[in-house]
């Protein structure tokens, strides 16, 4: 029986939407305000859905205090309090919420062992959320 666990974080981080490819013009007309020089920040939400198999002695798809120390270590404390645009990840790519997402996808697939990562989530904005599935059609 495949069954899904949805647990949510929370960090802060800014970030300025900006292309260096593209003119002040273009960047300005894509981006509006959030191509401030100065930057803005924002109270991320992330939702971590995993899924696997109910494990019969414990009822459980993996252990929560796994889960929440691999988030904690690998993208609460990488990403929270930081300037996107200053971090490795986001020297080729424009940090928006959506690499975000991509990102935060991949660190989850390529290190979490306990159970398979199906997607992530992130509110940015009461208006404005993200989902990423490695490419898969999200499940609702």
């Amino acid at each position: 029986m495949r069954a899904y666990l949805t647990r949510r974080y929370w960090f802060s981080a800014s970030h300025r939407l900006h292309c260096d490819s593209m003119s002040a013009e273009e960047n300005l007309s894509t981006y509006g305000k959030c191509n401030n020089p100065h930057g803005h920040g924002h109270n991320y939400a992330v939702e971590v859905t995993v899924a696997g198999g109910v494990e019969p002695k414990t009822g459980m798809i993996c252990n929560l205090a796994e889960l929440d120390s691999f988030v904690d270590e690998k993208i609460v404390q990488r990403f929270g309090h930081e300037n996107l645009n200053m971090l490795t990840e986001f020297q080729r790519v424009v940090p928006t919420t959506e690499n975000l997402c991509i990102e935060i996808y991949r660190i989850l697939e390529q290190g979490f062992r306990h159970a398979e990562v199906d997607k992530v989530r992130i509110e940015e904005t009461w208006l404005n959320s993200f989902e990423y599935a490695g490419g898969r059609e999200i499940r609702h």
